[in-house]
């Protein structure tokens, strides 16, 4: 989304672009929201953006275009396109940027170096981003809850730029803030995220699993895996959100236990039942973004000599899923445990 005085933001208008720009419209930013969906964008345009759920729900004006109609020069820059699409988007943001324009990305999942490879790592900053949000149809996205967002520079440092993002997103939510381990806690996201991939597999809901004893040996091999790859990387992966990243790497069934629990009882208070995952393959019939998540993890994985055998049978599953070869049963669950 684009500040239309300076052209300082710019994002895609889904789930999470969605909500954070009618949020930034409605406080006054007047953000520009970009999407690739000509009806969505339409609907915006003449309706304004309609946000619907529990945590409150208003339609405030927007400005919308798809991308071919966006010029430059561009300051800010609010990614928050699904993962598979990071290098194409960046690559379509490059020439639009300013001298000193930057883009932050809002999306799960290790997307730095795809964007950097088009607009250069020194453009790039990286947000833990972890509320809960759904598109619905055109013109309305559901914001389902609440949940961490924090920002920062990809090797620590505090800087103006993440001070002034921070200062824009408070428009948003007010506990927004700074971090200088954004790569831990996009790691520990990642162990989070491998958990609800591994949900989609059923149509049971999100805390139904999470709860469930049955499943929390591999949920604890899934999240395993993820977390000691990132402790293999040099990196220091952080809990996300009663996600229990230590707890994980260590293979301790108490804490995973525990950590399981406490993620279920936060979707049994959330509007959002199901993950995004199932949403994209039960709902919007479309590819989800699990290879962009799960394939730069299984990379890292082989370099460093980790087996990582259950992440990759998920991640072959929801293939099959996504192909309409497999449905969703709780014998999913049962085959990937075994």
């Amino acid at each position: 989304m684009f500040d239309p005085a300076d052209r300082s933001g710019r994002a895609a208008a889904g789930a999470i672009g969605g909500t954070v720009g009618a949020y930034l419209a409605r406080a006054g930013v007047d953000p520009l929201m970009v999407d690739a969906d000509a009806a969505h964008v339409a609907a915006m345009s003449a309706n304004g953006l309609k946000i619907t759920g529990p945590i409150e729900e208003f339609t405030t004006p927007v400005r919308a275009l798809t991308p071919d109609q966006v010029r430059g020069p561009i300051r800010r820059v609010l990614l928050a396109v699904k993962g598979q699409h990071s290098a194409s988007a960046s690559r379509v943001i490059a020439p639009l940027l300013a001298p000193d324009g930057s883009v932050l990305s809002l999306q799960n999942g290790l997307n730095a170096d795809a964007i950097a490879g088009e607009i250069g790592m020194e453009r790039v900053l990286l947000a833990l981003v972890n509320f809960a949000s759904d598109y619905i149809a055109p013109g309305e996205v559901f914001y389902g809850g609440r949940g961490s967002v924090l920002v920062g520079e990809a090797d620590g440092r505090a800087t103006r730029r993440v001070t002034d993002y921070v200062s824009l997103l408070k428009h948003f939510d007010r506990t927004i803030g700074p971090t200088d381990n954004v790569l831990g806690l996009l790691w520990g996201k990642i162990g989070y995220g491998g958990l609800l991939i591994a949900t989609a597999l059923t149509n049971d809901t999100m805390a139904d699993v999470l709860a469930d004893r049955r499943w929390h040996p591999v949920l604890a091999r899934i999240g395993g895996e993820i977390i000691r790859v990132a402790c293999a990387s040099g990196i220091t992966p952080a809990g996300v959100d009663g996600f229990d990243a230590e707890g994980f790497a260590r293979g301790d069934g108490q804490r995973i236990a525990a950590s399981c629990d406490e993620m279920a009882e936060h979707y049994r208070h959330s509007a959002k039942s199901r993950s995004g995952i199932w949403r994209d393959l039960a709902v919007r019939k479309r590819k989800t973004e699990v290879e962009a998540q799960l394939a730069p993890v299984i990379e890292a994985a082989r370099r460093y000599g980790i087996a990582t055998p259950t992440l990759e049978r998920l991640a072959a599953m929801i293939h099959e899923l996504e192909d309409d070869r497999r449905g969703f049963s709780r014998g999913n669950l049962t085959e990937l445990a075994n």
